[in-house]
This record gives structure tokens, sequence and C-alpha cells, in this order.
């Protein structure tokens, strides 16, 4: 079944690798093969990965587009994932997911159950006061 993506004016995407961005009128594109897409809304800044959960995020995203790259990028992630639950070992489960994930070739699940490891990382911020409450929900 095709992909049917609303793109907005001077809205960005991410198709294998390449950012298109739309020029002209919304548009709707329409994709009928398999692709590795991430809208804008998904996509995270090299200077946003600040934390050890965002850093993760960081390298599951570059692994998912960069297929040339991947096995590097995967490497990383897996590093990073291993601390992760080191220091968090109340993370496990999630952790469980992202890994099970990345062992089907799952990669744009696992970078979507990587939102749920930032959750956690923020909620144990806020719980031993690094980060005020207020602030999340900005």
């Amino acid at each position: 079944m095709p992909l049917r993506i609303k793109l907005p004016t001077n809205e960005k995407v991410i198709i294998n690798g390449a950012v298109l961005e739309n020029a002209g009128d919304a548009t709707t594109m329409i994709i009928h093969n398999k692709v590795d897409i991430l809208r804008r809304k998904e996509v995270m800044n090299e200077a946003d990965a600040v934390s050890p959960a965002r850093r993760v995020y960081y390298a599951l995203q570059c692994a998912y587009l960069f297929e040339s790259d991947r096995n590097e990028y995967l490497t990383l992630a897996n590093g990073l994932i291993s601390e992760y639950v080191e220091a968090a070992p109340s993370a496990k489960e999630i952790v469980d997911s992202i890994e099970g994930k990345l062992r089907d070739e799952k990669y744009y699940d696992a970078l979507k159950n990587t939102l749920d490891l930032i959750d956690h990382e923020t909620a144990r911020l806020v719980q031993i006061g690094v980060l005020e409450p207020e602030a999340v929900s900005e």
C-alpha cells in the first residue's frame, strides 16, 4: 500500500538520506516503494542530541537514514544503549524492545521506541530534581 505524505509549503522530508523541501504550494506525495523516510518533526539535529537517550536517538536516526554507514551508527547506538541501561536499569524493558527491533532490522520502529527512552530519561531527571516538571511540558 502506498504511503501518502502531505507536505506543506517549505516543509522538509528526508528520503533515503536526501533532504527534500516543498518550495511551492502545499502538496501530497505518494511513495509507492519501500524507502527510509523521516518527516521534519521526527528529525533530531546533532546539536539537540545533548543527553544519553537523545544520543541514542540520533545514532539510530543516522543508522536508519544512511544505509552505507549503518553498521558504524549501529555500533555507536549499541554502545550508547548499553551505557544507558547500565546507568538506569529501570529502562531495561524499553532497551529490550529497541534491541529486538534492531535485531529484526526494523530501524524505524527502533527509532520510535527510542522516544520511550527519552521519556524515561526525562522522568528520571525530573524525579531527581535536575529538571523542573514545568520545563518538560513546554
